[in-house]
Parts: structure tokens; C-alpha cells; sequence
């Protein structure tokens, strides 16, 4: 299957980034190459980074970033590690970085990748194949207790008590193997009433599962911190959210930046000595435009936040 996805918010990222000609951007969400080949065509003398932990969007990514290899460097990893992959290419600072946080569309649609409840497969929702932890580890290993945490905080699921219970009983009987077994198992934990308003029944719990397995929420506070500091004065970090959770996470990391003061609010003056480093562009979240969301319905919870280097 080819890498399709459909980049989201699109202009408002490059025109966020405000990118120069010999720039230093890197796109630590790669993907299939979307923001990537955009950021690239604005390059003269700059160089593009872009890091994925997926190895189909690397190969992706590369082959459509071919007309910019003198400007291109594609590395498999995790944004994570950003300070280690920039160190490794002697980059000392960057003008730019851009995160999309959400799932491809390929990864989605990717039946084997097991990311999604509209498609049987093995339960999987590996970003990165190398690594040996998956949603079946989660799914058959985890406590009911530690399940009922998993899908209450990060899928935001009020039914996650009973879909935990149900799937301790399921899996006594045999182990839970696909997506589409998991499935069942929550539309049996979830009352029918509930079942017929809202999203499908499955999706807070394939979120909050995918999540766990990716590690995807414990790693932003410290990539905001890196990127933050990696940024040259006037650099623009932008990035693009899918959920409450991911979104209060980065607008509170973007404000720590902003007004890093410790002080107790009735002190007259600050005394803790901790200067800001960054200035919140976007007060408010940019949304997509309605013709956006007529063209990619996925882009609906997108939101893009963008802080400037001081």
C-alpha cells in the first residue's frame, strides 16, 4: 500500500515556520513526506531534517523528497531523541522544528499495522516495528486495574472500569488476538444505549492503547523543553495536536517557556531569577478551515500551536 496522507494545516505550518532559504528545519513527525517536501522548497543553502520511527514513512518520505536530496536527510528515530540525531549530523541549532502528533493516514488504513477498529488485524499499533512491545502485550498482560488507568486517562473513556473487566474475562478464555476481538469485547462492555450516540464504541480505547504502546504522551514535556532550547532566536516550533490530552501538554509546555516564573503570585517581584525563552505566537489554537475539513474529515481535531525563540 502506498504512504498516502493528507498533511494537515498545511499553509498555516509553513507559514508558521517562517522559514529562510539557509534555514535549519526539521520535521521530527516525517510521515509521508507532506509538510516535509513543502519545507524543502523553500531551501536554498538550508538543510531539512526529517526523523520518523517508522521505517515505511523513511523510505516514503525519501522517495518524495528526491528532488531535494542536496537539501534532505531522512534518520529513523523518535523525535525524542532530537538532541542525539542533531549532534550525530554536527547541527548545533535549528530554525524551525515541526510535530504533527497524529496517526497517518496510512497507518490507519494499513490493516496490518493494527492501528485501526474499522480493519481486522493482529493487534499491533507499533509506530516503530522494531520495537517489541504491542497493543497484544497491553490487551493480555496488563492488570485490570492497570488497564482501567490506561483507557480512563488516555483515552478519556467513562466505561473504561467495565471494558477492563471484560477484557480480563475475555482473555481467561483465550488470549485476545485482533483488533476486530477487541472490538467485540468492548461493544459488550459498553451499554447499547451508550453505544448508539457518539463515536464508535472502540475508538477512546484503540487511542488510549495506542498511546500506552507508543509511549506517546510521557515524551512531549522534554521534546518541547529540547526543541526550545535547540531553536535559534526568532526559530518557530510548531505543533499539531489530535486530542485533549496531547493538546493541554504542549499549550502548558509553550507557557512554561513564556512565564517560567516560580514566584507565589503575591510576591511584588520575581525572585526565583528564571527568565522566559520563548513567546506563545498563537493565543488561541489555529483550526482548519472548512474547506479543509471538507477535503480531509480526519483534520476535524486538529490544532496547531506555534511558539517563537527569544
Amino acid at each position: 500500500m502506498e504512504f498516502n496522507h493528507i498533511s494537515v494545516l498545511l499553509n498555516e505550518c509553513i507559514e508558521g515556520l517562517n522559514i529562510k532559504e539557509n534555514g535549519i528545519y526539521v520535521d521530527g513527525t516525517l510521515g509521508g513526506g507532506g509538510h516535509s517536501s513543502h519545507i524543502a522548497a523553500k531551501l536554498t543553502t538550508g538543510r531539512l531534517i526529517g526523523i520518523d520511527q517508522d521505517t515505511d514513512a523513511i523510505q516514503a518520505a525519501s522517495k518524495r523528497l528526491e528532488p531535494y536530496k542536496n537539501v534532505f536527510t531522512a534518520v529513523h528515530s523518535n523525535f525524542y531523541n532530537v538532541r542525539e540525531v542533531l549532534d550525530n549530523l554536527g547541527i548545533e541549532k535549528a530554525d524551525g522544528f515541526l510535530l504533527d502528533l497524529g496517526v497517518s493516514s496510512y497507518q490507519l488504513d494499513e490493516a496490518d499495522r493494527g492501528f485501526s477498529y474499522m480493519h481486522d488485524a493482529p493487534l499491533d499499533m507499533r509506530m516503530n516495528r522494531e520495537n517489541e512491545y504491542s497493543a497484544w502485550n497491553v490487551v493480555n498482560e496488563k492488570s485490570e486495574k492497570e488497564l482501567n488507568d490506561i483507557i480512563f486517562k488516555y483515552g478519556e473513556e467513562k466505561w473504561a472500569k467495565r471494558i477492563a473487566q471484560f477484557i480480563v474475562q475475555e482473555r481467561a478464555i483465550k488470549p485476545i488476538e485482533t483488533t476486530y476481538e477487541l472490538v467485540e469485547v468492548i461493544k459488550k462492555a459498553v451499554p447499547k444505549g451508550a453505544r448508539r450516540d457518539g463515536p464508535h464504541p472502540a475508538k477512546r480505547t484503540f487511542q488510549a492503547i495506542r498511546i500506552e504502546v507508543n509511549g506517546e504522551l510521557a515524551i512531549l514535556d522534554k521534546t518541547v523543553d529540547d526543541m526550545v532550547a535547540l531553536l535559534n532566536p526568532g526559530g518557530r516550533l510548531c505543533i499539531i495536536t489530535f486530542h485533549s490530552l496531547e493538546d493541554r501538554i504542549i499549550k502548558n509546555a509553550m507557557k512554561r517557556h513564556e512565564n517560567p516564573c516560580v514566584c507565589p503570585p503575591e510576591f511584588p517581584v520575581c525572585v526565583c531569577g528564571k527568565k522566559p525563552d520563548g513567546k506563545v505566537i498563537t493565543r488561541k489554537p489555529i483550526l482548519p478551515s472548512d474547506e479543509e475539513l471538507e477535503l480531509n474529515p480526519r483534520s476535524r481535531s486538529a490544532k496547531l500551536r506555534i511558539l517563537e525563540r527569544i
